[in-house]
Parts: C-alpha cells; sequence; structure tokens
C-alpha cells in the first residue's frame, strides 16, 4: 500500500473511533459529588507550584542542609515591615511658545 493509502486509512480509523467515543460520552451521566472533586483536583493541579502557605509543605532543612539563598532577594532591615514606597507626580508638559 502506498504511503496515501496508509494515511486515509488512519484517519477514517481515527475520526470512527471519536465518533463512537463522543456518542458513548453523550450517554454517560456523572453525580455532582464527582464533578466538585475533580474540580477540586483541577485546582489543587493548576495551583502546585504555589503551594507555599499549606502546613504540608512546611520542610525543615538542618543548618548544614540550609537551601541556597537566591542573590535576587533583597534584604530588608528588621524595623522596615513593608517595602519603600516609590511615588511621584505625572504631570502634563508645558506647552512652549513658539
Amino acid at each position: 500500500m502506498s504511503s496515501s493509502v496508509q494515511f486515509g486509512l488512519i484517519c477514517f480509523l481515527v475520526f470512527f473511533a471519536l465518533s463512537q467515543a463522543f456518542q458513548w460520552a453523550q450517554e454517560l451521566t456523572l453525580p455532582l459529588p464527582f464533578f466538585i472533586l475533580a474540580g477540586a483536583a483541577l485546582s489543587i493541579a493548576s495551583n502546585f507550584d504555589r503551594r507555599a502557605g499549606f502546613p504540608f509543605n512546611l520542610i525543615h532543612f538542618p543548618k548544614s542542609e540550609a537551601p541556597p539563598v537566591e542573590p535576587t532577594m533583597i534584604a530588608q532591615s528588621p524595623t522596615q515591615k513593608f517595602p519603600r514606597e516609590v511615588s511621584f507626580t505625572i504631570r502634563k508638559p508645558e506647552k512652549q511658545d513658539q
């Protein structure tokens, strides 16, 4: 068989399998708790890298095996609770007479 015939046969089989799977999925009914659990699982999976505040993420390193500190972090003084604010006023440019 030539490659174009093989490609056509494979496309036909894939489309047939997808259409049968779609018909089967239309008849499938799932209970509400399943959707609630699936939504919770998706939200946890999508925010997996942001779990810094959860208690199960508290990893205690021994003093000798402490993770390295990134040099991009800005050190703050103990009295300074928040970073300094930068504020300025934006003014319209003055029109110059010609």
